[in-house]
């Protein structure tokens, strides 16, 4: 009888932890749908990037199993998928950074703000300014990238979150992880 709880105990608890990092559906469908229209495609295969904790250990900030995706179409190399969260004043928000083959960013989306003030920075407008850059630039909030009143934190954080991916990336690329 004993056995029988520990073991649905360590099955819960296994179960409740898989749940955990796995992305929400209405996340991913956000995030299928600005990949069918950035690459312009109907049917595609996500993979999850697969980083060894040697590499992660180098990178500024941990990439998840849940947060790089390999975009694909027939075998075919699209692009990659990075969703992942960033502070606002008081919570968080999630944000997509799609890039192509070549590791450039070809889109930047906030999927859910959470806050009453701030939800500028998830205007076309503002994000347009991501598009284009690589591994090779280094973002500064006021100066490469506008200000938003009413919403620096949030948009000083989204320029930090932009940045540290870019530094990621270079290091990925370094260790022939994409």
């Amino acid at each position: 009888m004993k056995n029988r709880f520990l073991l649905l105990f360590v099955c819960i608890t296994i179960s409740t932890g898989l749940l955990c990092f796995s992305i929400p559906k209405n996340i991913m469908k956000k995030v299928d749908k600005e990949i069918k229209k950035t690459f312009e495609v109907e049917d595609f295969t996500l993979n999850n990037v697969v980083i060894s904790e040697a590499i992660n250990n180098q990178l500024k900030d941990k990439i998840s199993l849940e947060s790089l995706f390999k975009i694909t179409e027939n075998n075919e190399l699209l692009g990659y998928a990075f969703i992942s969260k960033a502070p606002s004043k008081t919570d968080e928000f999630d944000y997509l950074i799609l890039l192509d083959k070549n590791l450039i960013v070809s889109k930047t989306k906030v999927l859910i703000y959470r806050e009453d003030y701030g939800g500028e920075i998830g205007s076309k407008r503002w994000l347009k300014q991501f598009i284009g850059k690589t591994s090779k630039d280094k973002l500064k909030y006021k100066k490469d990238i506008m200000a938003i009143s009413g919403a620096t934190i949030s948009a000083s954080s989204m320029t930090i979150a932009i940045n540290n991916f870019l530094e990621n990336l270079e290091i990925l690329h370094k260790n022939k992880v994409l």
